[in-house]
């Protein structure tokens, strides 16, 4: 049985994944930093072998102690989801909070680069890599600036991880979502419920299970076929500040 390991499977996109990949036939190392959630996840596929890992992504140490202590009948990962990733706030860049940059450069950059780290070690030849972008990373719009910034490395550092693992027989993809209504404006706009639910006001969004469907099928590939880059927006989204609304 092939081991897929996904960051961030605690909820949103990450957690559809799993439940995804285990209807594809895959055991699951899932990781996030709510326990509680992932054990809620395991239960839920009860059927497939479930390994918890509870970290930080931005946290090096924990990382590489986490991959480090994985038990033998997960240690050989097949596919890596980097999903785990955030937005915090919405500002102009003068107006901008520190702590808030941080958390994004840290989580969706450099905590990508730290797990494929960890686990390159780990994944053979035939081995997938899915990184989860963003339309902000293709398109620069208002406010969005470090947030556009950060998804702009995940592009770039895909298409140089493509090059760079194709000796290994590793291949990279990036999935670039658009509009998905998942807990990301929640978290964006720290915890505000109605300005989070006004982004999503008037649009039938994507929906967390919409992008996983894409995930399932790059790693399902024929070991021949490189599905490179996916863009993936609501019907309602024609870029990334483009939306079609119902009145």
């Amino acid at each position: 049985m092939k081991t897929a390991f996904i960051t961030g499977a605690s909820s949103g996109i990450g957690r559809a994944t799993a439940v995804a990949l285990a209807s594809a036939g895959f055991q699951l190392v899932v990781t996030g930093r709510r326990r509680e959630r992932l054990e809620a996840l395991a239960r839920e596929l009860a059927s497939t072998p479930v390994h918890i890992l509870t970290f930080d992504v931005r946290d090096r140490t924990a990382v590489e102690a986490a991959v480090s202590e994985l038990p033998a009948a997960f240690a050989h990962i097949d596919v890596l989801i980097n999903n785990a990733g955030n937005a915090h706030g919405l500002t102009p860049i003068q107006e901008g909070d520190v702590s808030d940059w941080d958390a994004m450069l840290d989580g969706n950059v450099k905590g990508l680069l730290y797990v494929s780290r960890a686990v390159l070690p780990r994944m053979g030849e035939g081995g997938v890599i899915v990184n989860l972008g963003s339309i902000a990373g293709y398109e620069a719009y208002a406010n969005g600036n470090v947030y556009c910034a950060s998804k702009a490395a995940v592009a770039m550092l895909t298409r140089t991880m493509r090059i760079d693992l194709l000796p290994k027989g590793i291949r990279v993809a990036e999935v670039a979502p658009g509009m998905v209504e998942t807990e990301f404006s929640e978290v964006r706009f720290k915890g505000d419920e109605e300005r989070a639910a006004n982004v999503y006001k008037g649009v039938q969004a994507l929906q967390a299970a919409d992008v996983a469907d894409v995930i399932q099928f790059i790693v399902t590939r024929p070991p021949h076929v490189q599905l490179a880059e996916v863009v993936i927006f609501p019907a309602a989204q024609a870029a990334a500040a483009t939306v079609r609304r119902a009145e």
